[in-house]
């Protein structure tokens, strides 16, 4: 019993985070209404986030001193909040881990404001992978 009781409060206290390792099919059906925003088509999204995290929302990447969350690989320099960069700019005013699970609205905001700022250019894998013959990425 007593090995029990750190154990529960170890998950009452750290709650886990659901993750999610979407399909191409899966992930196109959530990102729709990205379709089109920024004159982006909807096969170059699923591309480019296929490029930069796998489709995996906890993935966390280390670029040269700063971090990047989710499936959007959104920057803890200027987008988000976390414990590395407390003086980010934190543009969409989020901390950095909401972009780790598997609710994707949050990560759709930011995205956009993203895309709104810096453009498509933003994420390097989009232009020499992600910018014609998209017919694999489509989901039928």
């Amino acid at each position: 019993m007593m090995s029990f009781v750190p154990l529960l409060l170890v998950g009452i206290l750290f709650p886990a985070i659901q993750a999610k390792q979407f399909t191409k099919c899966e992930l196109s059906q959530v990102l729709k209404d990205m379709a089109g925003y920024g004159g982006i088509t909807l096969p170059e999204f699923i591309c480019t986030i296929f490029h930069i995290s796998g489709y995996d929302t906890q993935t966390m990447v280390d670029n040269n001193g700063s971090t990047e969350y989710g499936l959007f690989q959104i920057s803890n320099t200027y987008w988000c909040r976390d414990h590395q960069i407390p003086q980010s700019k934190n543009i969409c005013d989020i901390s950095c881990d909401k972009f780790l699970d598997d609710d994707l609205t949050d990560d759709m905001i930011c995205a956009k404001k993203i895309l709104d700022s810096e453009g498509i250019g933003y994420w390097p894998a989009h232009k020499p992978l992600c910018s014609e013959k998209l017919e694999q990425w489509l989901c039928e």
